[in-house]
């Protein structure tokens, strides 16, 4: 008699366990709000507006745009100048600055200058000032003019260290004018410098 108490007390028991584990179920599980998974009607539309929102062009050249990128070609043009004063036959630094047609150019400039056993030596003091001269939008190319007046030291020396130009104790003024151009509808902000109007 005793054993059938006991099997009783264990049925008791389980159903009373089980009892509690389907009311914790229904109350702990129980999902509300938003878990951090996307609905699948929802992820095709979220992935369109990202794109969307990424290929919007900033098609504005406003006073603050202006600035910013004032900067940038002040950041710019000291880059090059630099890259252009190194001796190492090629352009390096810049490349990512200049389009295709300039960095030819350039490169064709050093190449030029070390077949005549030429190096240089210069040295960039700063930037006076540079200022927007004009503005042209065609399409969606955007071309900016900017002028710059700089101070350098600069000194050209052939194979024996000889000056053969330039004066390697005296600050010069420089004067440039240079053509930066960017697409609008691209999603990479940066400019290339496109012409030297020196």
């Amino acid at each position: 008699m005793n054993y059938s108490f006991e099997y009783i007390d264990i049925i008791l028991l389980a159903m009373i366990a089980g009892f509690i584990f389907l009311r914790l179920r229904g109350i702990l599980g129980k999902r509300t709000g938003f878990e951090g998974k996307t609905p699948a009607q929802f992820k095709e539309v979220l992935k369109n507006i990202k794109v969307e929102q990424s290929r919007q062009p900033n098609e504005k050249f406003d006073d603050s745009a202006k600035q910013e990128f004032l900067k940038g070609a002040k950041i710019a043009y000291e880059t090059i100048i630099t890259d252009f004063s190194d001796n190492d036959n090629k352009i390096t630094t810049s490349r990512s600055l200049l389009n295709a047609q300039i960095f030819n150019q350039f490169n064709e400039a050093l190449k030029q200058r070390s077949a005549r056993g030429h190096y240089a030596e210069i040295t960039f003091i700063g930037l006076n000032s540079a200022e927007i001269k004009e503005h042209k939008k065609i399409g969606n190319i955007l071309n900016v003019t900017v002028d710059f007046i700089a101070e350098v030291i600069t000194c050209i020396r052939d194979k024996d260290k000889k000056i053969v130009s330039g004066d390697p104790e005296k600050i010069k003024k420089i004067y440039d004018t240079w053509v930066f151009s960017r697409d609008t509808t691209s999603v990479n902000p940066n400019w290339q410098l496109v012409n030297t109007l020196t």
